[in-house]
């Protein structure tokens, strides 16, 4: 287990493209970065659902489209995915791991190694530690197909070469941040948590500068 309690000094700023930029956890991140003083690109699929994102790049294109993340990689050295998608137990979900190979074959093409990807708690070896209700009823009723995606993205972003983080935080709120999290491998024992969104953006933000977890999977939680 470790603790990631400060934010990181450097002395330039982050060239960041950040996917999912207009969900709820993304706009944290692009917000967070740019209070940071980072240099943000986000690739939005649409300008009018972008809103304000002042200080921002904003390119509008489809994640899944290989000339459009080429484009927004322009200049980049990192990217961050916070990439989402609806729940439906009925559809297949196939975006999640259809972007994430498009952005790494993107990636190696304007040589950009950084990667952190946000998941969640339920994919790869954190299944079954989301607590009794997500795990017998939200999970096998809402998510299932959506977290079988995050895990083909999971294998993706472990396959690509690239210098990755996998960031698995717990069942999400809009509280305001602690300024502290705990960042788990060792989940025996764990069972069920939450955490503040901001806390997230805070996190993902700091791997992305000087990733401690360097091709590693942490749970965050508080």
């Amino acid at each position: 287990m470790k603790n990631e309690t400060t934010d990181i000094t450097h002395t330039e700023p982050l060239k960041v493209l950040v996917l999912g930029a207009t969900g709820a956890t993304g706009r944290l991140i692009v917000s967070q970065a740019l209070a940071r003083g980072d240099d943000v690109t986000a690739l939005v699929r649409s300008r009018d659902k972008a809103g304000d994102m002042s200080g921002a790049k904003v390119i509008v294109g489809d994640a899944r489209d290989g000339s459009a993340l080429r484009e927004a990689l322009a200049g980049r050295n990192a990217v961050i995915s916070a990439l989402g998608t609806p729940a439906s137990p009925f559809r297949e979900v196939t975006l999640l791991s259809s972007a994430t190979r498009a952005l790494v074959k993107a990636m190696k093409a304007e040589q950009v190694s950084r990667l952190i990807a946000v998941t969640g708690i339920g994919a790869g070896d954190s299944a079954g530690h989301g607590g009794l209700l997500f795990d017998k009823l939200i999970f096998p009723l809402l998510l299932r197909k959506v977290y079988a995606d995050k895990n083909r993205q999971e294998d993706i972003v472990r396959d690509s070469g690239l210098d990755w983080v996998l960031v698995r935080p717990t069942v999400l709120n809009n509280k305001p941040g602690h300024g502290t999290v705990r960042a788990l491998t060792d989940l025996s024992g764990y069972d069920g948590g939450t955490i503040a969104r901001a806390d997230v953006a805070r996190f993902v933000l700091d791997q992305a500068r000087a990733p401690e977890w360097l091709h590693g999977s942490p749970l965050i939680t508080w």
